[in-house]
């Protein structure tokens, strides 16, 4: 195990995972390309490069990091099919550069569990051994109807849960299921947003850093692009809820001048929300990374 550090502050990096190629098309749903291709220029085969970005949270002597991003536990067939472009563990190779070691987490908060925001939890792939986790040492943060949904997945997203997954959560003994707002592991200074238009009870945390609110967005808004209200995937659940969902979270931070960190934006790690005077919201005092931010 490598040195533990106290920090005075809670301090927040973003760190990337693994990292996707997706169609362009599913990820904007009904928006058509001819608009979406001004926000992200796709490839030959119509896919559109896409991070698996984690927040990594030092809090005293804590390390907290908010999703593990998809990692490298599919075979090689699997991660051509789902665009992984990387066959190592980014998201150790990441930790290892800011010194922490997959020991040194504390906690996991998951948003939900589709693989590519809680494959990274998992070792990689080496001919066929089966996957376990890589945090020997950490607490797990679930939300309860996110749990549920992993455990019975309905047939239109069962593709995109790790069967393997919630048993080896739940032996490890430290599983928290979050059933409100709050969890009694993180402790004072952090809060859950829900939602249920991407997938039931996805969770987003929110973070009291002393510069103002953090909400970890998820896949209520993937990336800046998304912050426009009308705009939603194709792999959500209900767009039209999703919006709804998305309106109210974003005029409570925007009334509270928070900021938004995006877990698949390609080039944008976090930005500050904003709104014109047209009502559209957007974000402002972008940033590509984040280090050490308080």
């Amino acid at each position: 195990m490598t040195a533990r550090y106290k920090f005075p502050v809670r301090t927040l990096t973003s760190i990337l995972g693994n990292s996707q190629r997706l169609d362009g098309g599913a990820m904007f749903g009904n928006a058509p390309r001819a608009v979406w291709e001004r926000w992200i220029a796709p490839d030959d085969r119509n896919r559109i490069p896409l991070a698996c970005r984690c927040l990594v949270i030092r809090d005293g002597d804590r390390v907290i990091l908010c999703e593990t991003g998809i990692g490298a536990f599919f075979d090689p067939t699997m991660r051509e099919r789902f665009g992984v472009v990387e066959d190592r563990h980014v998201l150790i190779e990441s930790l290892a550069a800011i010194g922490i070691a997959p020991a040194d987490v504390d906690v996991i908060v998951l948003s939900h569990l589709h693989f590519d925001h809680a494959g990274g939890a998992l070792t990689a792939w080496s001919g066929g051994d089966p996957p376990q986790l890589v945090f020997p040492n950490a607490t797990y943060l679930v939300g309860d109807e996110a749990w549920a949904r992993a455990q019975k997945p309905h047939a239109r997203d069962r593709a995109s849960f790790i069967p393997a997954l919630p048993a080896l959560l739940e032996a490890t003994g430290k599983l928290e299921v979050i059933t409100g707002t709050t969890s009694a592991t993180l402790g004072d200074g952090y809060r859950f947003h829900r939602s249920s238009g991407h997938t039931p009870g996805l969770l987003l945390l929110e973070v009291a850093a002393a510069s103002g609110p953090v909400v970890f967005a998820a896949d209520l808004i993937p990336g800046r692009a998304w912050v426009h209200l009308p705009i939603t995937m194709g792999y959500d659940r209900f767009p039209e809820l999703l919006i709804e969902e998305k309106t109210a979270l974003l005029e409570d931070l925007l009334a509270r001048d928070g900021r938004l960190f995006f877990t698949h934006d390609p080039t944008i790690a976090m930005g500050k929300l904003a709104r014109d005077a047209k009502g559209k919201f957007s974000t402002v005092d972008d940033q590509a990374e984040v280090r050490d931010w308080s």
